[in-house]
């Protein structure tokens, strides 16, 4: 059998079993080992495609001639066992940048992400942790949402591909809303995988990365582990890897990795949260090995950062944090939450990837929304995860999201799609996309009021200057740069810079002209007052070394 495909993208085909299995799901594990004309070679795993049939997926990394062969843990069939063929790639032709750059992984500076090959990535997540469920209608509705979100300059879709979170372990594993329109990814006592429910996620998942958005797939939330036990949960991750391993993907290999589900006594909690910890270390392990393309692990945390969640943070490649969902008083431990993680060592890109969903509760409205991005960014984070309510249950006019806990708010997805807050966060990504805001590190000034925790300030000394200005009606401990509200204390200014200054607009992206940036006899300039006592951006810049930083890679 010879195949043909392009760099990067994903090719399939089919294994047929010749054998006799009572439950073939269960029984049998077959995998694809592919060797390059140079001799690298990836064992990519397949996965069970209903009936008698395996499928593969894989994706070469260079142009050339490959070729392939089958194993099987049943080695006397020969339909799944010992089947060789070729595969012939050519360069890929097409324009999506996640096909065009590579795959992400760390960056050197093990600050950001980037692309294969060496181009920044800036992470803007939208939390759809329901997405796969029949809420979120294929295709009308999910496309319409995905087109709304790649718009906006999002670039990571958060999403659970396995049993979902706010449903009890005990009660509601098996409720019809954990369903898409094949019903729930595993037969009821997790008896074995339902190929069909996968069948229609692949057409989501697919679309997205059509999109050039990222799937950051979510194995299944936490708690659900002691019930089904580690090695299900470790089934369950080789299906996922087989399907989606060969695309374009960031692995979170649990939800909440330590939260014990809600009906939990508190004799159960302690012993679960052992149990979890344990087993997602090892299940994470598990991933790691089984992936031949080394795609991004992290895992969601209960509270506050995924180093604390696992046993072993070496397996992890990104530092995942939640940090609250309550409005005002979730800004100052965010705060401090990612100074924190940004600072450990050895270091690692973090994300903010849940924090005050806007509109949860009735609060965390469009100015929390923009106060969480431009603080965690300019603190040093690797980007962000937005999120909305209504939408990471996704809620639906057709079907109201009913979940376990009590409601968290009202809103329905067709319509928190247009909340404010996730246009503003994409304007503070274009913001950054100016510069070279992958070599940005936060800026600590001297002169800051006492009592701040924060200047809220990032860039490259002698380039580019970023300072978030907060709105006036937060704590005095959050005003960063500010006294009184709209006046700026005096930043420094490195010997020798040129600067020109301006203000930026977070909620629209206008600028306001300040002009250039003289220093006093002590290094320091006294910006003017902020336009008004919303929040604000003040910026000060050199173009020409812009510029030529940001020059093609």
């Amino acid at each position: 059998m010879t195949l043909f495909a392009q760099t990067d993208v994903p090719c399939e085909f089919a294994l047929q079993a010749t054998g006799s299995y009572a439950d073939i799901c269960n029984d049998v594990e077959v995998d694809v080992v592919f060797v390059g004309a140079d001799g690298d070679q990836w064992r990519v795993p397949a996965f069970w495609a209903g009936d008698n049939v395996f499928r593969a997926r894989f994706a070469a990394p260079a142009p050339g001639q490959y070729t392939w062969r089958s194993i099987c843990t049943d080695a006397q069939d020969t339909g799944l066992h010992g089947q060789t063929g070729e595969l012939l790639v050519e360069p890929y032709a097409g324009d999506n940048p996640l096909y065009r750059h590579g795959r992400l992984r760390v960056a050197e500076t093990r600050r950001t992400i980037e692309h294969g090959d060496g181009t920044p990535f800036f992470w803007l997540g939208d939390t759809w942790w329901m997405g796969l469920t029949r809420r979120l209608d294929w295709p009308g509705g999910f496309r319409a949402l995905a087109a709304d979100r790649v718009s906006k300059g999002f670039s990571v879709i958060q999403l659970v591909a396995g049993p979902l979170p706010d449903f009890d372990a005990v009660t509601a594993t098996w409720h019809p809303q954990q369903t898409n329109e094949a019903g729930w990814p595993w037969e009821n006592d997790w008896a074995r995988i339902n190929p069909r429910f996968y069948d229609l996620a692949d057409l989501r998942i697919a679309f997205l990365i059509e999109h050039g958005l990222v799937p950051c797939i979510v194995g299944m939330w936490g708690y659900y582990l002691p019930f089904m036990g580690v090695e299900r949960a470790k089934q369950h991750w080789r299906n996922l890897v087989a399907r989606y391993g060969a695309y374009p993907v960031v692995w979170c290999t649990a939800g909440e990795v330590n939260m014990s589900t809600y009906s939990s006594s508190a004799d159960e909690r302690e012993a679960r949260r052992e149990i979890q910890e344990q087993g997602w270390t090892e299940v994470t392990s598990y991933v790691r090995s089984i992936d031949p393309y080394r795609n991004p692990i992290t895992a969601h945390p209960s509270h506050p950062d995924s180093r604390a969640m696992l046993r072993d943070e070496t397996l992890l490649d990104i530092d995942m944090l939640q940090t609250g969902h309550s409005g005002y008083l979730s800004m100052q431990p965010t705060v401090e939450v990612v100074n924190a993680c940004v600072a450990q060592q050895p270091r690692m890109p973090v994300i903010n990837s849940e924090v005050c969903y806007e509109n949860i509760m009735g609060g965390s409205q469009h100015e929390v929304q923009r106060f969480m991005f431009w603080t965690c960014l300019t603190s040093g984070a690797a980007g962000h995860t937005y999120g909305a309510q209504g939408i990471w249950g996704m809620s639906s006019r057709d079907e109201p999201f009913e979940g376990t806990t009590p409601s968290w708010g009202d809103g329905f997805w067709q319509d928190v799609m247009h909340l404010p807050g996730s246009t503003h966060v994409g304007i503070g990504r274009r913001f950054f996309e100016r510069y070279p805001w992958w070599a940005f590190e936060p800026r600590h000034e001297p002169s800051l009021p006492a009592g701040r925790i924060c200047a809220f300030a990032t860039g490259i000394a002698g380039t580019v200057a970023v300072y978030y200005l907060p709105i006036g009606c937060v704590s005095e401990e959050l005003m960063g740069m500010q006294t009184g509200g709209v006046d700026i204390v005096p930043v420094t200014v490195e010997p020798g810079a040129t600067y020109r200054a301006y203000f930026f607009d977070p909620r629209t992206g206008a600028e306001v002209a300040i002009g250039a940036v003289t220093a006093d006899a002590n290094g320091h300039w006294t910006p003017p007052r902020k336009p008004t006592r919303d929040d604000w951006v003040l910026v000060l810049e050199h173009p020409d070394k812009c510029a030529a930083l940001l020059s093609p890679r």
